[in-house]
């Protein structure tokens, strides 16, 4: 099929997420970028050191808080409603969570997701994944923002919303001793951009 075909195709017929990631395999992703889908449009974002220290960070925090065992995710497909194919830097999912018949998790087993933004795509952390987090009951999301210093954690989700915003300046600790991580986090050693 030629590349015009191609297009015809997808303008004539609504694709699905899978067949959307199905044609995105075949495209030449430069290396070291992610491929996300937010609302039915592409998005590819560079990784970048500091966002990988961050996320590092995260998740041995998670680790020392839960064991080495702990169902933890970086930049892994998951589906969420509305055409939303997310790879969240972090998500913690519970601890009974199983793959759906397709062989991926479900984002009804995510307990905690973490995004370390970046300048091309942070509009989509603060309003269309922030607004499908809450959609789909994400009990705790954080968006973690290197150029102003800052975490915003959202939690209490509920009518597709989140009900509670805490913004923490790195440097300070997140209590969230009072969610399902039940742990402090600390942020003295995350970069700034």
């Amino acid at each position: 099929m030629a590349l015009d075909d191609d297009r015809t195709d997808m303008a004539s017929e609504e694709l699905s997420l899978d067949d959307l990631f199905e044609r995105l395999e075949r495209m030449p992703v430069p290396e070291g970028y992610k491929v996300e889908i937010v609302g039915g449009n592409i998005f590819m974002s560079p990784q970048r050191d500091i966002h990988w220290n961050i996320i590092r960070r995260i998740v041995r925090a998670l680790e020392d808080r839960f064991g080495m065992d702990v169902n933890v995710l970086s930049d892994v497909r998951m589906d969420f409603p509305d055409k939303n194919g997310f790879a969240p830097d972090v998500a913690k999912l519970a601890d009974d969570a199983e793959k759906d018949s397709r062989g991926r998790w479900r984002y009804q087993d995510i307990e905690y997701v973490a995004e370390v933004i970046s300048k091309a795509t942070g509009a989509n952390d603060y309003g269309p994944k922030k607004t499908a987090y809450a959609g789909a009951a994400i009990p705790v999301y954080m968006i973690v923002d290197p150029y102003t210093g800052r975490c915003h954690v959202y939690t209490a989700p509920k009518d597709g919303e989140y009900h509670s915003h805490l913004t923490v300046d790195f440097g300070s600790e997140i209590d969230l001793t009072a969610t399902r991580l039940d742990l402090t986090l600390k942020t003295d050693e995350f970069p700034r951009d």
